[in-house]
């Protein structure tokens, strides 16, 4: 009798313990922490190089104005970041992140520090622009100079008046390395501002540590070379349409095909020109548009974002 008694205490005991297993709340997802259900698809169009040019910066402009984007993030060592601080000012209502740069990628227009020259020879070229590969910005630069001049950016941004959202890297500068990972993370800590990690894209990359709650974006979208012009809105479709429940940024590269452009960007036809004003075209095309609708994608912004980060974050 004992043995039956022990025996069915056991087996009482494993269905309570698994009904209390069962009855456990998973971790929220972030569509859950920012109050949509787990099976929702939150999308940010966020736009790239805001101050880079005047022609980026009318595109980007026009994007809010026609609301073909949500979001954009701001070059601030770039010619054109005082037209650019200017517009965010006037509208604190937009989601306007800083795209923290160490390099200068256009033979035609080259930008150096922030900071001053003097205070971070390591993030130089020879011609004393910040270097056109982020191959040579994690083989040479010195990590109290890059927060040197990343947190000049930032106070700058700040001085002029911008309301900032976010951090995320011009790029992929930051994604170099451990160290400069590290640093990226710090300087979002302490201002308390959520900064652009991809889940996809850490999985895959196990020396870029970063805390599983403060990672907000699951996978990124955007155009790499090799795609016909004719084809870029059935991409984007086919890409956007394949994704599960979570929450995702489309990157794009907004700008006139103008002569500004062309001067800037002409022998880099990747991400130049031409390149800029079909993706402007794409995104605020009728057939884009319907299809976004269509497909359910709730349109968001990194300023909604920061609102499922930890309570504690920024004070750890």
């Amino acid at each position: 009798m004992r043995n039956r008694k022990s025996t069915l205490a056991l087996m009482l005991f494993g269905f309570a313990s698994a009904l209390s297993v069962a009855g456990q709340t998973a971790t929220p997802t972030v569509q859950e922490r920012l109050g949509y259900p787990a099976t929702a698809r939150l999308l940010v169009l966020h736009s790239d190089d805001f101050g880079m040019s005047h022609s980026v910066n009318r595109a980007t402009e026009e994007g809010f104005a026609n609301k073909s984007i949500t979001s954009a993030s701001i070059l601030v060592p770039c010619p054109w970041f005082p037209e650019a601080a200017k517009f965010a000012k006037e509208h604190p209502e937009l989601d306007f992140g800083i795209h923290l740069a160490l390099n200068s990628e256009w033979t035609g227009m080259r930008w150096g520090p922030v900071s001053g020259r003097e205070k971070v020879p390591s993030l130089l070229d020879l011609q004393g622009f910040l270097p056109l590969d982020t191959g040579e910005v994690a083989k040479n630069a010195k990590m109290n100079e890059v927060e040197t001049e990343l947190r000049s950016q930032i106070e700058m941004a700040r001085a002029l008046g911008i309301s900032i959202s976010h951090f995320d890297t011009h790029m992929n500068a930051l994604a170099e390395s451990p160290e400069l990972f590290r640093v990226y993370q710090k300087l979002g800590r302490e201002y308390g501002l959520p900064v652009l990690m991809v889940k996809e894209k850490l999985s895959k990359a196990p020396q870029l540590a970063a805390p599983a709650e403060n990672v907000l974006i699951d996978a990124i979208v955007t155009l790499d070379p090799g795609i016909a012009a004719k084809d870029w809105t059935n991409w984007y479709k086919q890409q956007l349409a394949a994704l599960r429940p979570g929450v995702y940024e489309a990157v794009v590269h907004l700008g006139y095909d103008d002569d500004e452009m062309r001067g800037a960007t002409g022998d880099h036809p990747d991400w130049g020109a031409a390149w800029r004003q079909q993706d402007m075209e794409t995104l605020k095309s009728a057939e884009f548009r319907q299809f976004l609708k269509d497909q359910g994608f709730i349109l968001v912004t990194w300023r909604e974002l920061a609102k499922a980060l930890p309570t504690d974050y920024g004070k750890k």
